[in-house]
């Protein structure tokens, strides 16, 4: 049987996450592979790869929060936010850690955010990095993200250079609030490092690197690596069929919700499971029709 599940990787530096899918692709002889958020190629860190029939659930994903620890040096402004980028602008730095400290709720909450010309965004069909590759810099607008906590780690402010550690949602640019914090302190930031330490519910403690993927590979035992694909939908209660039920459920007969036992009034979706204990996805139930109705199977 093709292998299905998710394969957490510890991306390392200086893959982007579509490498990291192509090396995959080449140990475990199959292409049905996604993955759960693009990591840039200086990051490292954790990489929820989904295998098989679970790359089916790439778009279903509930828990999007992800936590970095992020290095950075106040002081410098580059073209990429970063590092690896082109300096642009250097100033002295003369911040303390109490001044430092009093910005940080200014990007916590509900924040507004301009994607950087660095990036995979997509406007009028290009991607933002292949204009800025060409020298081009577009306007474009602040988007919605969420950040649930945004916390100093270490800070030394003979240097300008620190740690921090970011909790946010889908879509967020760790390198552009250090930017946005080093315009806030009047002298500018990059980011110096970055670590993606959690993702969709995954630590670094669940993840593999590449020499022990091939190595599992070399001795037939990649099923192990693998977490079940229903780990990723632990949010949703899980709804439990009889044998006759999961036999009209895999043949696309709608179940009647007055024959189903274990509905909650408050849920919206459910992890749909055959009697002898199988995932099949995740359904929904219409009230104004009384019937469960398939989202995804997997």
């Amino acid at each position: 049987m093709e292998l299905s599940g998710i394969l957490v990787m510890n991306k390392p530096q200086g893959f982007t996450s579509f490498d990291v899918i192509g090396k995959l692709r080449g140990i475990l002889k199959m292409r049905r592979l996604g993955h759960t958020g693009t990591l840039d190629p200086m990051a490292e860190g954790v990489l929820p790869v989904l295998v098989g029939t679970a790359a089916k659930a790439c778009d279903l994903l509930p828990d999007e929060t992800k936590i970095y620890r992020a290095g950075f040096q106040l002081g410098t402004v580059t073209d990429t936010q970063d590092s690896t980028g082109h300096i642009l602008e250097t100033h002295p730095v003369s911040v303390s850690e109490d001044a430092l400290r009093r910005v940080l709720p200014q990007f916590t909450g509900e924040i507004q955010q301009i994607p950087p010309m660095y990036s995979a965004v997509q406007i009028n069909g290009r991607r933002l990095y292949e204009l800025a590759r060409e020298g081009k810099e577009i306007e474009r607008a602040a988007r919605t993200v969420q950040v649930s906590s945004l916390r100093l780690l270490s800070f030394h402010p003979e240097t300008g250079r620190g740690e921090a550690e970011i909790v946010c949602g889908k879509g967020t640019y760790v390198r552009t609030i250090l930017h946005d914090i080093g315009q806030a302190l009047h002298c500018g930031a990059i980011m110096t490092a970055l670590k993606r330490t959690a993702a969709c519910g995954f630590t670094l403690q669940d993840a593999y690197d590449f020499a022990a993927v091939q190595l599992a590979a070399d001795e037939n035992r990649l099923s192990a690596l693998l977490i079940p694909t229903d780990r990723l939908f632990s949010a949703y209660p899980a709804l439990h069929l009889t044998e006759k039920q999961a036999q009209h459920y895999r043949n696309g007969v709608r179940l009647g919700l007055t024959q189903l036992c274990g509905l909650q009034p408050d849920a919206g979706c459910y992890r749909v499971y055959g009697a002898d204990g199988t995932f099949f996805g995740l359904a929904k139930p219409d009230y104004s029709a009384d019937c469960l109705r398939i989202v995804k199977n997997l």
